[in-house]
């Protein structure tokens, strides 16, 4: 027998033990008041029956499930809207498998069969085949195993709901306190507050993907937090019979962890910033949630004041929530011995009061995707026009899950979600690509046409940025994976550790920072791109060759690996050794924290009085020409950058037309009319490309100022610009 025939036999006997169950006790048909006693016990031999026992699903005598015994209130008992996640009868019949129609409940369950959520609800042949689930904001999300669970803890509400109220409302004004409608038959409708419900940990989970959360226009979300491989999922981190967290297993990686409140003050390498501005980025997610929930609420209660002319206070335990504060004693005020509801919303501040309670509903949202929560809690408090000044929303680049380079894929041209990154971008923009890339001995190659490709990995799911697995071997953790060289698109090979006594090349850490920080283009491809072109002939199928960001690895090795654009006679400097060649500051660990990236920048005052790397240079030598020889490198730096593009200019005006350069707009050289430059020449493409080279690592004034001074300067001349006020670095002879 196969497993999953197996895996099949095994849930329908447990259908029968709980329909056995079921069926042992006596049932009415007229309403009554239900049960308040656990069901009958299922038979003996039910797998896992102690363990479902004793959660929360199998108590009855809870509010899930009692919520409807007031007949005069519900006569018809659980309502169809409520049905499937507070009834096994509910979520079967949502599944179809009572012969109804699948994907809705059809009819109210009685409340004395609100009896918990039993084996049968969860152990059917509709869940065993069940595959995908549809979220509130209509996105549907395929999984395994876990979909049974997602059905439910995924909320009522979304950002598409929120949205869809406001319209209905043709609100214009964000701040305006909005008016009553009038339905079809002549009521009022109050524009009112929206509830996310209990328990979204789905929602929270999958963060942008599912929009449980309000997000803002214009801004980026982190996707479905993976955690780490075997723990990003329901079941793998909860028991589910029991739904207890795993703690013990949350143990072997996170230190002083052993009870569920200990789980509070978890906190990654990845979470460097200090979210919520208290000074403290040390204490755990929770406790930074917890801040920013602090931060938003006061500029909730400071704009409901402002802009609705009442006081707004939250109770969380009382429905709706949000009530009115009149008198701004902080309690809610009250009528006729019931506290007054909230009611001069505004879509603004419905927005913010949304998001603060899908932060409080949730209440293992510290874990199952606390940086959307930040993102969210963050936005709010911005969009409220509180001070964010001290906040922080985005981790440093290589764990930053909401930013263009873990997020760009996410999308088609048409705007279908993917959440897939091509082939060719899953090394550096993905968690998995580098790891998968040095397992399968994947290297870069330069292609007949001149671009560059990496072998050995193929298109994989988007990510939030790296995880500890990206670096650090997982088989025999903490060690990081050790790479012995790198080959750059020019087909150089290099090594931070340089070479044994036998030639071979030495493993070293920062190896593993330039298999990424290599660029993706060199003056090998820019070469294949224009072979026998005319150099001032301009030529409609000419494409910008763009180096890509953060080509650090390639400034720092310089003229070793040819990643600027080389000029045919020229000479240029290789491996900038920072300090002497025994020095330690020549590799990238040296230089940056190696988790929060930052520049290490006490470090520079070992050699220079300053730790602002802006300010500093070696000797007098006015590179630039400007008479200033007092300034930082980079300011010389800066003035031969403004010189080149000028004379770009010049030269485009002379052979084209204008061009202009957007540094954050793809392919950030656009002519006249806002469109791409089209009337490329070979000679003008060399000279942009050092352009955008010296614009996309933001650290070439350190990293390698000599060498990026030698191709602008060499890039001006080719132009046909004058260089005569400026002083090329000269080339060191070769050591004997």
């Amino acid at each position: 027998m196969n497993f999953k025939k197996m895996l099949v036999l095994i849930g329908i006997l447990i259908v029968v033990g709980a329909v056995l169950a079921a069926c042992g006790g006596t049932q009415t048909t007229e309403p009554t008041t239900a049960a308040t006693e656990a069901p009958v016990a299922p038979v003996p031999d039910t797998p896992y029956l102690t363990e479902w026992q004793g959660s929360g699903h199998a108590n009855v005598t809870d509010e899930p499930f009692r919520n409807w015994d007031d007949i005069a209130e519900d006569p018809d008992g659980v309502p169809t809207t409520c049905a499937k996640c507070h009834t096994s009868d509910g979520y079967r019949d949502f599944l179809g498998e009572d012969g109804s129609e699948a994907g809705k409940v059809d009819a109210a369950v009685p409340a004395e069969h609100s009896q918990g959520i039993q084996c049968v609800a969860c152990h059917n042949a509709g869940t065993i085949s069940k595959t995908t689930v549809m979220f509130p904001s209509g996105v549907e999300i395929t999984a395994g195993d876990d979909v049974r669970c997602m059905e439910c803890h995924q909320g009522r509400e979304s950002k598409v709901s929120v949205d869809a109220q406001i319209e209905k409302f043709a609100v214009t004004d964000m701040d305006a306190v909005v008016a009553p409608i009038k339905d079809d038959a002549g009521k009022d409708v109050n524009f009112g507050f929206r509830n996310v419900h209990y328990y979204a940990a789905a929602a929270t989970l999958y963060g942008g993907m599912t929009h449980g959360g309000y997000e803002y226009e214009d801004m980026t979300y982190d996707a479905k937090n993976t955690h780490v491989d075997g723990y990003a999922t329901c079941t793998g981190c909860h028991n589910p019979h029991t739904l207890e967290v795993k703690v013990e297993q949350c143990a072997l990686c996170h230190e002083d962890v052993a009870t569920v409140e200990d789980l509070k003050n978890v906190r990654m390498v990845s979470s460097s910033p200090d979210y919520d501005g208290d000074g403290d980025a040390e204490e755990g997610m929770y406790y930074e949630i917890e801040g920013l929930q602090a931060v938003l609420y006061a500029g909730i209660q400071k704009y409901a004041a402002d802009k609705g002319g009442v006081g707004i206070v939250y109770d969380p335990d009382a429905y709706p929530y949000w009530f009115a504060d009149a008198d701004g004693d902080g309690t809610a005020d009250q009528a006729d011995g019931s506290p007054v509801r909230y009611s001069t919303w505004t879509a603004r501040l419905l927005k913010a009061a949304y998001n603060y309670q899908v932060s409080h509903k949730d209440p293992g949202a510290f874990a199952h995707g606390n940086k959307y929560i930040v993102q969210l809690l963050f936005d709010s408090v911005a969009d409220l026009g509180g001070d964010t000044s001290a906040l922080a929303r985005t981790d440093a680049g290589h764990f930053a899950g909401d930013t263009l380079p873990f997020r760009d894929w996410d999308f088609d041209n048409d705007g279908n979600p993917t959440y897939t990154v091509p082939f060719g971008c899953v090394k550096c923009h993905t968690a998995q690509g580098l790891p998968t890339f040095l397992k399968d001995g994947g290297t870069t190659v330069v292609t007949s046409n001149g671009t560059t490709s990496t072998t050995g990995v193929q298109s994989m799911p988007s990510s939030n940025g790296f995880m500890c697995s990206t670096c650090h071997n997982t088989e025999a953790f903490p060690e990081r994976f050790a790479v012995a060289s790198v080959v750059f698109p020019s087909g150089k090979t290099v090594s931070f550790g340089g070479k044994d006594a036998d030639g071979n090349f030495i493993a070293d850490d920062g190896n593993l920072c330039i298999s990424c920080h290599m660029g993706r283009e060199s003056t090998t491809s820019v070469n294949n791109a224009l072979k026998g072109k005319d150099a001032d002939v301009v030529d409609a199928k000419i494409r910008f060759k763009n180096i890509h960001y953060f080509a650090a690895g390639a400034t720092i090795f310089g003229g070793d690996v040819q990643g600027a654009y080389q000029y045919e006679g020229k000479a240029y400097v290789g491996q900038n050794m920072h300090a002497d060649e025994n020095g330690k500051m020549n590799k990238c660990q040296d230089c940056h924290d190696v988790h929060a990236l930052e520049p290490k920048v006490e470090s520079c005052e070992t050699c220079h009085d300053t730790t602002d790397p802006t300010t500093v240079r070696e000797g007098e030598i006015d590179y630039d020409g400007d008479g200033d020889v007092t300034e930082g490198i980079k300011g010389e730096v800066d003035t031969l950058a403004e010189a080149l593009f000028a004379q770009l200019q010049t030269y485009a005006a002379a052979n084209g037309g204008a061009v202009e350069y957007k540094s954050g707009a793809y392919p950030y050289f656009f002519g006249a009319d806002g469109k791409a430059y089209a009337t490329w020449t070979p000679r003008m493409l060399r000279a942009a490309f050092n352009y955008q080279y010296s614009q996309k690592d933001g650290g070439v004034y350190v990293h390698n100022p000599k060498y990026i001074i030698q191709i602008m300067i060499d890039s001006i001349e080719d132009l046909g610009g004058d260089v005569s006020a400026y002083t090329r670095p000269e080339v060191p002879a070769p050591a004997p």
